[in-house]
């Protein structure tokens, strides 16, 4: 008798990936917001443990009977797409099964808004996924993190410096809210969960 392996190819139902840098510089910081995410999928539905695999670290869940790849690309945000692109095709994971979750200034803290495709907005981990898959039609939840605090501030500082303990809560529950809103669009599809979760 034969059984698929853990991380075999053609086993996965969604592909969803976090965006942030590597190291622990990085951690808990505005542009890890994707990371922080990722991690929160990850606790919810029980993964089974990170491996390293195409420059990126990726988990095992399950989700409502659905096999899901969460993936943490380790290349330092500006080349998420490489890690993206290489983990996909090795999986065989389409485009339309992909959910990239990502930080956005625009947004305030708490905030978290979902889209079917779209342009990187100028987040450079978008745009370098968005150029090594090809396309801008993918799937993806935008985390707030607020406002540069005056138009002079230096916007790598700004992604680069941690939150502040008043807006933790309101990041918590943006969090959860990301978790809620991928098992609304692995089950029910990315509409219900546009109009349920988008705030």
């Amino acid at each position: 008798m034969f059984f698929k392996s853990k991380f075999s190819a053609s086993s996965y139902d969604f592909m969803i990936v976090g965006l942030g840098n590597p190291g622990k510089e990085y951690e808990g910081t505005r542009h890890n917001a994707g990371f922080i995410a990722a991690d929160a999928i990850i606790s919810s539905l029980g993964g089974n443990g990170e491996k390293l695999k195409s420059k990126a670290l990726i988990c095992e869940c399950k989700a409502d009977n659905k096999r899901i790849l969460v993936v943490k690309p380790q290349t330092y945000m500006n080349l998420s797409g490489q890690a993206v692109r290489d983990v996909a095709k090795f999986y065989k994971i389409p485009n339309d099964k992909i959910i990239v979750i990502f930080d956005d200034i625009s947004l305030d803290v708490g905030k978290i808004r979902i889209r079917r495709n779209g342009s990187h907005g100028g987040h450079n981990g978008m745009k370098n996924i968005s150029e090594c898959m090809s396309t801008n039609d993918i799937m993806r939840i935008k985390i707030g993190v607020g406002k540069k605090p005056h138009p002079e501030y230096d916007l790598k500082d700004w992604v680069l410096s941690r939150f502040k303990n008043d807006e933790k809560a309101s990041l918590e529950a943006a969090t959860e809210k990301t978790v809620l809103a991928v098992r609304e669009i692995i089950n029910f599809g990315i509409d219900p969960a546009m109009n349920k979760y988008n705030s």
